[in-house]
Formats: structure tokens, sequence, C-alpha cells
């Protein structure tokens, strides 16, 4: 059962409250408690920041949502977040503690606000802030901002409502969660990743927070909570931290990019963790192609100078035939070229490969054909010696021939065949 929470002493919460009640049919169970298939919603009169150990007042809850208000300088905004308090305890909670998190019900909601927002509404997952700090039952808060007309927007309220029903069935946790450090109170980079990539976020510390939390390594039991309470060992890091980096490896966890994120999305770890000893890291250009791993994979050198011939046809569309025949290859700028080494299912998948660079060579080949472990590629075209032995100057004149072109030399047209000659390129494969 999911816990609905909802203040009548805020606004906004009493917006989506009604939102909630007016979308599907409830039953009351008793004044201000209302039931719907696995959802129990109920009033209370407290503000949200005051209801510590809330999920008590539920049937045993899987988690808990809060239904609130955000309030800022934000322009209309559908957010949701985790709460705790690096620093001073403020706004209720704890000081110096955090609560624990629901990653996957978080990544799902924010997915579904990102949907469901009306114009004008932004959408973001806001940073870990203000408590309560327990609740006896993984919670998060899920809001509707930023301020007094948003509040009380039936239009926005029921984006919220809706995102809240959609929760039916969905858990809360995650099979790949990272702690967040770094950036914004409108963490930019964790809502990137909930919505473009397989990850969801747990606790998120973003500058302000590390300015509350202070000394980290004075403040190591508060690092660790992050990990722990969002079940997770490894964190991303928006912008550089090294004070904290440190203290986070000295506790055993790991440190990730966004880049290692977005390649490894929906890729099994345990392939990711063998391709990365097999061929460099995925820092280092690996990125990971669309066929399915095999027991044993094969591991090869490619032919570079037939990708090179290729790539300088299509950059794009080489890159794109090799991922399309491999489990993961080897890259260089960014992911733009393809490196030396691929990991393939089998030799079926090797041959595939070089027809589909066969079949790139074809756009600017006359004739393109395998013999013998070679691809040997013919064209009759532009033939700089010959232009130069009928006197035409190297510049403008030989874009002209190479285009086609006649062109006019000391009063003689050159005609673009009679500097022509036929061009042979042999590649090893």
């Amino acid at each position: 059962m999911i816990g609905i929470v909802c203040s009548t002493a805020d606004q906004a919460s009493v917006t989506i409250a009604e939102e909630l009640l007016n979308l599907v049919e409830w039953t009351e169970t008793e004044p201000g408690v209302y039931r719907h298939g696995g959802f129990e919603l109920r009033e209370f009169d407290q503000l949200h920041l005051e209801l510590d150990e809330v999920a008590a007042a539920f049937d045993d809850p899987e988690y808990v949502v809060v239904a609130s208000k955000h309030s800022g300088d934000s322009g209309p905004l559908l957010s949701a977040h985790f709460t705790g308090n690096f620093g001073a305890a403020e706004y209720g909670g704890e000081p110096r503690s955090v609560s624990q998190p629901a990653p996957g019900a978080l990544k799902h909601v924010i997915r579904e606000l990102d949907n469901l927002a009306p114009e004008p509404y932004e959408v973001a997952m806001e940073c870990t802030h203000h408590g309560p700090t327990e609740y006896g039952a993984p919670a998060m808060f899920v809001e509707l901002g930023s301020g007094p007309e948003q509040w009380d927007d039936s239009v926005g309220g029921r984006a919220v409502a809706e995102a809240i029903l959609s929760l039916a069935g969905v858990g809360p946790d995650a099979e790949r969660t990272f702690v967040a450090v770094g950036g914004n109170h409108y963490a930019p980079q964790p809502t990137r990743l909930l919505l473009e990539t397989d990850a969801a976020i747990g606790h998120v510390a973003a500058d302000w927070s590390l300015e509350e939390l202070g000394d980290p390594e004075a403040n190591r039991d508060l690092v660790q909570a992050l990990f722990e309470r969002s079940n997770t060992s490894a964190a991303v890091f928006d912008g550089d931290y090294p004070e904290v980096a440190a203290v986070v490896e000295s506790l055993g966890y790991e440190i990730v990019s966004e880049t290692w994120i977005r390649e490894t999305s929906g890729v099994d770890p345990a392939l990711v963790e063998r391709l990365e000893s097999r061929l460099g890291a995925v820092e280092e250009g690996l990125r990971f192609g669309e066929r399915t791993a095999t027991e044993d994979l094969d591991v090869r050198s490619l032919p570079s100078e037939l990708l090179d011939a290729a790539a300088a046809i299509d950059p794009a569309d080489t890159v794109a035939t090799v991922a399309a025949h491999t489990v993961a290859y080897q890259s260089e700028e960014n992911g733009n070229r393809v490196g030396d080494r691929a990991a393939l299912p089998d030799e079926a998948a090797y041959d595939a490969l070089i027809d589909g660079l066969v079949g790139l060579l074809e756009r600017e080949f006359e004739t393109v054909k395998r013999v013998d472990g070679q691809v040997i590629a013919e064209r009759e075209g532009f033939d700089p010696a010959l232009a130069a032995d009928h006197g035409v100057p190297e510049g403008p004149l030989f874009g002209r021939l190479a285009a086609g072109e006649s062109v006019t030399v000391d009063g003689e047209t050159i005609e673009p065949e009679t500097v022509s000659s036929r061009e042979t390129q042999q590649f090893d494969v």
C-alpha cells in the first residue's frame, strides 16, 4: 500500500488532494481517510514538516508520498525530492540527518510529471532539503509550485495527482541508484539522468547543501548515510569537490561520471565490468553496440584503413554501422570516431560489419568487392598529377575539375575526363 499525506494547512496540498479525490472512486473509511486500490489518502491538520513517523498513521505502507507546495522564485514548477538536513534542522526533522528515500518511485513520478506537465510548468527533481527525516518508511515529497497562483491551480494540481496515482504497482527501489553531489537546488544533472537514462537518484547534495555540511571529513557519518539510506554504493558529481570525493572514496564508494551512466544505461552491469576489463573503460572511449553478448565474445582488431575510408564518406553512419554489429567497441573523439578494437558475438557479426562498411564505400566507388581477405574499391576520379601535366595550377581549378566541370588554362579547355584516372584502393580485412 502507498500512503498519501495531505495537509489542510497547505493550499497546494489541498488542491492536489481535491484532484486526487475527483480522479477516481475512493471509499472514506473515517473522516479524512480514503482508500482506493493500493492507495490510502490521509488528511492532516499539521504541516508536513511536523509529521515525524507519519507512516505509523497508515496500514503498513510500502512508502509514503507527501503532496505539498513548492515555494520559491522558480516560476510554475512540478517537482519531487527527498528530505533531510545537512546542517541545522530549521524546517523539521533532525540536524545532520537524512530520510529513507524511494528512488524508484521518484524516478517514475518525475517521468510522469514530465509527460503530464501543462504549460507553462517546468519539471525538476530538487535536492534533499528540510524535514521530516524519519517517516517510518521510504518517502518523498511531490510538489506543486512555486507561488500562491499555482498552489490554487487545479490544472497543475491534477497533473500532480495523476502522477501520484500512476505509482500503482511501482515499488520504492530501483535497479541502479546513485547519490548525486553538486549542482544547484533544482538538480539539473539528476533530472536529466532520471528522464534520459535508466538511472534512479537517491539523496542529492547540492552546492548549498555542501556548505551546510561543512568539513566532509568531520561529517563522515552523514556522507555515509547518503549512500546507506539511498541503498547504493556509487555517486555522480556535478562539479569538482575533491574533499567530498576523498571521503566518499575512503568510505569505499565509487564515483562515476554522467557519461558513464549514460553509456551504460540499459546494459547488464556484469557485462559492463567484463567489457571494461577487456576493451578499456567507458571514460577511455568504450561504447556499447546493439548486438547481444555471447559467452565467448570475439574481441578483435578492426580494419582501421577501411574504417577511415568509410568515415571519410559518412562518419556518423560509420559509427552507426559498427554499433549495429558489435556488442561494444573502442571509440575516440567523444564517441564520434571508431577506435581500434571491438567485441562481437561471433564471426558472422564481423562479416556483417565488413559488408556494412562495403555498403558505405559503394556510395562513392563504382565497384566494391571482397576478395581473399581484402576489400577492393575502384572508381574513376580526378588525378592531380594529370592536371598538373596539363598545366592546371593547384587551387580553385583543381576543385572545379574534381567536381566534373571543364576549365580553361591559357586558352585551352581542359575536360574533366582528360585529367581523370582509375583509382583502386585495397583494404585488408
